[in-house]
């Protein structure tokens, strides 16, 4: 099936599952927890206080060599969305992609989603493990600290007072 297909297939419309292709344009689904949707609202909040000059987007479908991957969080400049404008999947990455570890993923399948989005243009790939705990990445390695949003925190915290 083409992405667009799998998105406005009745079937597939309500599932409570992330829904991914492969590179042969099968479907993979991956469960999500409230937890992750948690992580996902937080991080969003996050980006939406500190980066003026572009917006952040959830659930973002990129095209990649291995099938369409949805982030669970990206932020684009105004810029790549002046570019790129609605298309579904984008065809190249938005400036930051964020990957929010599940029970249901392994750090390998998220190594690969890094390389893959840097493939199609990622200049930081994020990812916050099941503790909240934030690791930074650009294409040539492990930052201490994000380039381009230099305060976003090293840990979320998703418990409330």
């Amino acid at each position: 099936m083409e992405w667009q297909e799998v998105c406005e297939h009745p079937i597939l419309r309500d599932i409570p599952f992330k829904i991914e292709t492969n590179k042969w344009g099968k479907i993979v689904m991956t469960p999500a927890t409230n937890e992750h949707g948690l992580y996902q609202v937080l991080i969003i909040e996050w980006l939406l206080k500190l980066c003026e000059d572009g917006k952040p987007i959830s659930e973002c479908s990129i095209q990649t060599s291995d099938g369409v991957k949805v982030a669970d969080v990206a932020w684009g400049s105004y810029e790549f969305y002046k570019k790129n404008k609605r298309s579904n999947p984008y065809m190249k990455s938005p400036e930051i992609v964020v990957e929010i570890l599940s029970p249901s993923n392994t750090l390998q399948e998220m190594e690969e989603k890094k390389e893959l989005y840097f493939a199609r243009g990622a200049k930081e790939f994020w990812l916050c493990d099941k503790d909240g705990k934030m690791r930074f990445y650009t294409y040539y390695g492990a930052l201490d600290k994000s380039e381009i949003v230099e305060a976003f925190p090293d840990r979320i915290d998703i418990y409330f007072a």
